[in-house]
């Protein structure tokens, strides 16, 4: 068998079926990633949502017999929207980050790496494949900077120097031994953007994020939103981009080469206010393509509330009163309970007074608390 020509091949038909970057590396364990991840661990810096059997993160051997080589592959994202919606008083949006515009970048992915597969298959009906995304074993991001799609920057995104870091990423692991591509030099310098632009700190230095501060990370969980963070999340209802919008390998990128990851401005920058009272029906009915939905209604709803509080947004109160009297969920409570302290007022005061004397969970008491200490300092 010619792997040279097979390679150049399938790097052929990849641009056909719209992957816009391809790289080929060994399948050798991460020993080096190995090693850092085991740090994060005892650290405590890991998000949990991670794959915990670290062995299987970084050992393609354990997750196929004999693998030879691994085929990394990334599509470019947009970063702007071609038609803006705006926020307005009494209409606040929230946002979503860039990767959840548009269709589920995981369907996106696997669709590429499905037809190339077939295309392997066709030349070599016996070959081995094992393809993954993001919800697979192996990091994504070690694949990609060891196959030569990118480096990894400061703010532990793949950046490539064609799209800069707006590619979603996935890998094929084969029992056939391709030649390696090159890894791309780190370009990041001296550069240090993204560590003054996260807003958290998360970025604890260069190349090394402590999850646990990361507002991507706080904004999938599904408990309250510590004090501290709170103010900081702003608007942004899932995820974030500042790390990457702060970035100079960023500047001027926008790519539209894919229809089905063009955003829909009212699910990509939605109304605030109707979330709270969407039902799980109306949720999965107007997010549930996009990325952001895949831990469900609740963290969006908390994240909203916030996000009104954030805005101060007078016209919000009656729908936090709602949430506050009738939401079984004490988080969602809880929020409701904070929210109505930032945003003020009698109306809110009275609220918060009410709920204090017929609420019982001790949680979603302290945030009454605050929310009434919040109004007296005002």
């Amino acid at each position: 068998m010619d792997l040279t020509k097979l390679k150049q091949e399938i790097i052929s038909y990849s641009k056909s079926i719209g992957i816009d970057k391809i790289g080929f590396t060994t399948a050798d364990p991460f020993t080096e990633l190995k090693n850092r991840l085991i740090c994060q661990q005892e650290l405590g810096y890991q998000s949990g949502f991670e794959e915990p059997d670290i062995e299987k993160r970084t050992n393609p051997a354990l997750l196929m017999e004999e693998p030879r080589s691994i085929i990394s592959i990334a599509l470019a994202y947009p970063a702007k929207m071609k038609i803006r919606v705006e926020s307005k008083k009494g209409a606040r949006r929230g946002i979503f980050c860039r990767a959840s515009w548009g269709l589920d970048y995981h369907h996106i992915i696997k669709d590429r790496l499905q037809k190339l597969e077939t295309f392997i298959v066709l030349q070599v009906p016996d070959v081995r494949l094992k393809s993954m995304v993001d919800t697979g074993e192996l990091s994504d991001r070690a694949v990609a900077v060891r196959a030569g799609i990118g480096w990894s920057g400061k703010n532990c995104a793949v950046i490539t120097p064609e799209f800069g870091s707006y590619v979603y990423i996935g890998e094929m692991i084969t029992s056939l031994p391709f030649e390696p591509d090159t890894p791309i030099e780190d370009r990041c310098g001296s550069c240090t953007k993204c560590l003054e632009a996260c807003p958290t700190g998360a970025l604890v230095q260069g190349g090394q994020i402590n999850a646990q501060r990361c507002i991507s990370f706080l904004t999938q969980t599904k408990s309250l939103i510590p004090d501290e963070f709170r103010d900081k999340i702003g608007n942004r209802i899932y995820g974030c981009d500042s790390c990457q919008t702060a970035c100079p390998y960023n500047k001027g990128k926008d790519f539209h080469f894919h229809e089905e990851m063009e955003p829909d401005p009212e699910v990509a920058k939605p109304l605030l206010k109707p979330i709270l009272n969407l039902s799980n029906r109306e949720f999965k009915l107007k997010f549930g393509q996009v990325s952001g939905a895949w831990r469900g209604k609740k963290p969006i709803q908390r994240n909203a509330m916030i996000a009104l509080a954030h805005f101060k947004d007078q016209s919000a109160v009656p729908d936090l009163i709602r949430v506050l009297k009738e939401e079984t969920s004490p988080v969602a409570r809880g929020t409701a309970a904070w929210a109505l302290g930032k945003i003020g007022g009698e109306l809110a005061l009275s609220a918060l007074k009410t709920a204090k004397a017929r609420e019982t969970d001790p949680e979603v008491l302290r945030e009454i608390d605050k929310g009434l200490g919040l109004i007296s300092n005002c």
